[in-house]
């Protein structure tokens, strides 16, 4: 099946009218490029008249002028900010007046190239269509079917790089493996990015032990990184879509206007970072990407006897993780051997380090997957404040049950501990029929969907994280069985795949909850004894990262076998936390969760008061 959009083969009224605004907007322009919104509207219509010569024509014309339109908004981006620089403009009305000026210079510099900027105005569905790659889909059966099956398995090869999962071009791709005058060669990325092509290129010579040639493809690598850095930093200065609201209708002053508008900027131009490291068709960056160059090069000079450069990139790695051990201890055995110092390189590291934003403003940092030695790992503190953990810790001993959460079993992990937990929405039940502060179960809701955002921004997921399951939480140290205890309060395992230590496997299968894919345990106290989190080898043995809880401390992970955890035996008191899984398919969505949104909702426009609420809690996993 072609994915593609049916499109009626005849012209509306809207279709001519367009047609016409389009020959009015040509007649004042001084220069035109075919809008590619347009070329590709054609390109389909071709296709459903079964015209593969057009739709060559049209849709590779389409792709042409997709590129150009970048090409030429970058360029005049960046001339029209040399032109117009904002040095030493930070004051009065000089700000206002460079923002302006540089405004004009690209509109002036856009239509001189292009033609009219309104004709190249394209749909978000247009947009969408041609990030998602769906014209190649298009082109290779339009190849295939004018008996050029060279450039169908490329076109194949492009559209499946960004969709791997559709079944049916994976299909194709292996018809056309068997094709005669079909090559390996042929099977070609159109819409590679050069940095990452370096990149993977290196690291395949890098581990084939081809040092000298991986050098080359991993430079080569960085200059294209940072060339695409700031071409993707110069796309953010046109004009941004605003979370919530549209600035432009709103009757702001210009300074309102501008300081709205650089916010936007700010925010896209971090998400270059994340850009940058997303290969196409996944849901999440390459982790510590533009950090591991200069790993892979340090080491790589080390091997080809060049210490000099090796001590540079050692450094320069240090910049993005200070104080690694690993890299410390490399960086005082370079120095030992050429008896001198040296300068870590000089690196456009502006906005950069793992993670996106924190997105609250007291939440810190305080360990990330280097620190943590590990891979997808962060520790963050002031999550909650201590206020905000005392409520919840006072609401977990006034709902929470023995057993729930554990198919009623009360202690499922350790005979030492009783466990006790309760839902989101059976804390909503309960501040309902006012057996609990509703404030104290709204609180519960609200800090579980705080403690979700960040870790989807931290982790800078490309789709929406969900809830999987969200369980209030306290496991108790029994009095009398603590003495010469030698077991864990939780066994070590992994939280979407079955541990298997002896293969040093995970296997993701039943009965694992393999759709889970992010993990988060937010604290409530820190005045109870044992209780710390690890994190293993898969050997389930040796612990890399260990760590405290406190109140408003949050561990998040991703759930696959790279992160082994576990909990170390609680000998005295009591530890809560609020623990979630996420997924990022909506299909596994939590049913409470969803019950519990409605539930807020209703609450929130007092539409159901007196009329009762139909909760049905759900105690068992």
């Amino acid at each position: 099946m072609i994915c593609a959009f049916l499109m009626d083969t005849n012209f509306s009224p809207a279709a001519i009218s367009s047609v016409v605004l389009l020959a009015a907007a040509l007649s004042t322009s001084t220069a035109f490029l075919e809008p590619y919104d347009l070329l590709y509207d054609n390109a389909v219509q071709a296709f459903y008249n079964s015209d593969y010569h057009n739709v060559v024509r049209y849709m590779e014309g389409a792709l042409s002028s997709y590129a150009e339109v970048r090409r030429t908004r970058v360029r005049c981006r960046l001339t029209c900010q040399d032109q117009h620089p904002f040095d030493e403009t930070f004051m009065d009305l000089r700000f206002s007046d460079a923002v302006l000026q540089r405004a004009a210079c690209m509109n002036r510099c856009i239509e001189e190239k292009l033609g009219s900027q309104s004709v190249h105005k394209v749909s978000e569905d247009v947009l969408q269509d041609f990030h998602r790659r769906i014209p190649y889909n298009y082109l290779q059966l339009a190849y295939q079917k004018l008996k050029q099956p060279d450039k169908a398995a490329a076109a194949a090869h492009t559209y499946f790089q960004a969709n791997p999962e559709h079944v049916e071009m994976g299909q194709n791709l292996e018809q056309y493996k068997d094709l005669q005058g079909v090559m390996e060669e042929h099977f070609v990325d159109r819409e590679a990015r050069p940095h990452q092509r370096s990149f993977a290129a290196a690291v395949k010579l890098y581990n084939s032990g081809d040092y000298e040639a991986a050098i080359g493809l991993f430079e080569e690598a960085l200059t294209e990184y940072y060339k695409a850095d700031v071409e993707c930093r110069a796309l953010c200065h046109w004009p941004q879509r605003f979370e919530g609201y549209d600035y432009l209708r709103y009757r702001y002053s210009l300074y309102e206007v501008i300081s709205d508008h650089f916010t936007q900027v700010l925010h896209c131009e971090h998400e270059c970072v994340r850009d940058l490291a997303n290969r196409p068709g996944r849901l999440s960056p390459m982790e510590n990407y533009l950090p591991l160059h200069y790993d892979y090069l340090q080491f790589a000079y080390f091997q080809v006897n060049r210490l000099e450069e090796a001590l540079q990139c050692a450094l320069t790695y240090l910049l993005f993780h200070e104080g690694e051990e690993s890299l410390m201890d490399n960086v005082d055995y370079y120095r030992e051997e050429l008896g001198h110092d040296s300068k870590p390189r000089e690196v456009s590291i502006c906005c950069y380090h793992w993670g996106g934003p924190l997105v609250y403003d007291s939440v810190q940092l305080v360990q990330n997957s280097a620190a943590l030695n590990g891979t997808q790992r962060v520790l963050l503190d002031h999550v909650m404040s201590e206020e905000e953990c005392s409520d919840l810790r006072h609401l977990a001993h006034a709902v929470t049950m023995a057993g729930d959460g554990y198919r009623g079993r009360m202690s499922p992990h350790t005979p030492n501990e009783k466990f006790e937990g309760a839902t989101v929405l059976k804390t909503l039940q309960h501040g309902f029929e006012g057996r609990v502060p509703m404030r104290s179960a709204r609180l519960f809701y609200d800090i579980s969907e705080r403690a979700r955002r960040i870790i989807e921004s931290y982790f800078l997921l490309n789709s929406t994280l969900h809830f999987s399951y969200t369980h209030l939480v306290c496991r108790t140290a029994i009095t009398g069985q603590q003495d010469h205890r030698n077991d864990l309060s939780h066994p070590i395992h992994a939280d979407n795949c079955l541990l298997d230590p002896d293969a040093n496997e995970c296997w993701k299968e039943p009965p694992a909850y393999t759709y889970r894919d992010y993990s988060a345990l937010l604290y409530l106290n820190g005045d109870f004894e044992g209780g710390e989190f690890i994190f293993t080898e898969m050997d389930a043995k040796t612990v890399t990262a260990s760590v405290k809880p406190r109140c408003g401390r949050m561990v998040g992970f991703s759930s696959g076998g790279e992160n082994p955890h576990g909990v170390k035996a609680v000998t005295s008191g009591q530890r809560c936390a609020v623990a979630l899984w996420f997924t990022l398919d909506p299909l596994f969505r939590e049913l409470e969760r969803l019950q519990a949104d409605e539930v807020i909702q209703a609450l929130d426009t007092q539409s159901v008061w007196g009329q009762g609420l139909n909760i049905n809690p759900k105690d068992e996993l």
